[in-house]
């Protein structure tokens, strides 16, 4: 049997024994070392995104206990080594797999943590003792001697990869401003550095005063308190009226940060948002990126180029990346562990949080 934290209902989960599948030539289980939680996961918590009863966790990272022959070739790997875990399980037929964009995958009727636990076998999401590994899921293997709690950063590390370099172009000079400084919006902050941007810029609340520390040690030249400082001025004096090359919107729900993003962006520069802002609409004129002829794109999750690029960050050592991981908790525990992240945990201030089944 398999422990495995299930969530019934709206901020409601349950400890439960599911059976230990069989694996096949095609498919594999893995031994989940540890799974990352982020704003998503909150989400979920509080009910949004339903499902019926499902395993969450979709930022699994562990090691191949069982796996198919043919799997196996297909994955390059053998029972031991570690993996990362992709979330998106493409079909690999739609014209849109076909032409090399997963990610938008017309049919895949699968994702990590976000499946029914009514879909057999029922061990689709990361908080859980093991991990069914699909044929057609994506995995990247990952070395095993780094600790558990560092290598599972890939996937917020390579959110800040694809958002602020692929998407953004932040590259060697660059000036980029992050509004938000939560996990994504510093490892931003570490995906711009390693790219060479030499003048990083992040925002956060009163409340966020550790989190700018952290990304100033991270390689945020500058930082912005928006409750006590204007944004858009404080940046125009930062950069002596030029403004930025790369603008990142990650903050959730807000939406000022998007007509600062607007505001702060050069004549031909890049504006990304990645904060989701709850559907709530919102009034601007297009007039200011029609002027500056800015790009304004949207980041939708995280494509395999990006985390093959995050672990390879993990992997060189270059940032001391142990200092963003600020709590881990059992699987008894993963109510507080989301609401730990949440901030609704008072005294607590957490950066990146994960579940460790054996703890």
């Amino acid at each position: 049997m398999v422990r495995a934290s299930v969530q019934t209902g709206p901020r409601k989960h349950e400890l439960r024994e599911l059976p230990r599948p069989s694996i096949g030539d095609e498919d594999a289980l893995m031994r989940v070392e540890a799974c990352g939680i982020c704003g998503s996961d909150v989400e979920q918590f509080e009910g949004g995104g339903r499902v019926g009863q499902a395993i969450p966790g979709h930022e699994p990272l562990g090691i191949i206990e069982e796996i198919g022959p043919r799997a196996a070739e297909r994955w390059g790997v053998q029972p031991g080594d570690r993996v990362a875990v992709e979330s998106y399980l493409p079909c690999r037929a739609c014209d849109m797999c076909l032409r090399g964009e997963l990610m938008s995958c017309r049919t895949g009727r699968f994702s990590y943590g976000y499946t029914s636990l009514d879909t057999a076998p029922g061990l689709w999401g990361g908080f859980a003792e093991y991990l069914y590994l699909h044929p057609n899921t994506l995995l990247h293997k990952v070395r095993n001697d780094i600790p558990a709690e560092v290598a599972v950063l890939y996937n917020p590390l390579g959110a800040g990869v694809r958002w602020a370099c692929h998407l953004g172009g932040a590259g060697d000079g660059d000036t980029v401003l992050i509004l938000g400084t939560g996990q994504r919006g510093i490892t931003s902050v570490i995906a711009a550095r390693a790219a060479g941007a030499s003048n990083i810029i992040v925002t956060g609340l009163a409340r966020d005063a550790e989190k700018l520390a952290l990304a100033r040690e991270f390689g945020a030249a500058h930082t912005i308190n928006v409750e006590a400082e204007d944004t858009v001025a404080r940046v125009k004096e930062i950069t002596d009226g030029k403004l930025c090359d790369v603008v990142l919107d990650v903050t959730p729900m807000a939406l000022q940060p998007v007509s600062d993003a607007i505001e702060c962006v050069r004549h031909n520069g890049r504006v990304v948002l990645a904060g989701l802002k709850g559907r709530r609409p919102m009034q601007f004129s297009p007039d200011a990126i029609i002027q500056k002829g800015a790009t304004v794109i949207g980041a939708f999750g995280v494509d395999s180029r990006a985390y093959a690029e995050a672990i390879g960050i993990i992997e060189s050592g270059r940032f001391p990346l142990e200092k963003l991981h600020t709590h881990t908790f059992g699987l008894k525990d993963t109510a507080r562990a989301i609401e730990t992240l949440s901030g609704h945990v008072p005294g607590e201030t957490a950066v990146c949080v994960s579940i460790d089944p054996s703890a």
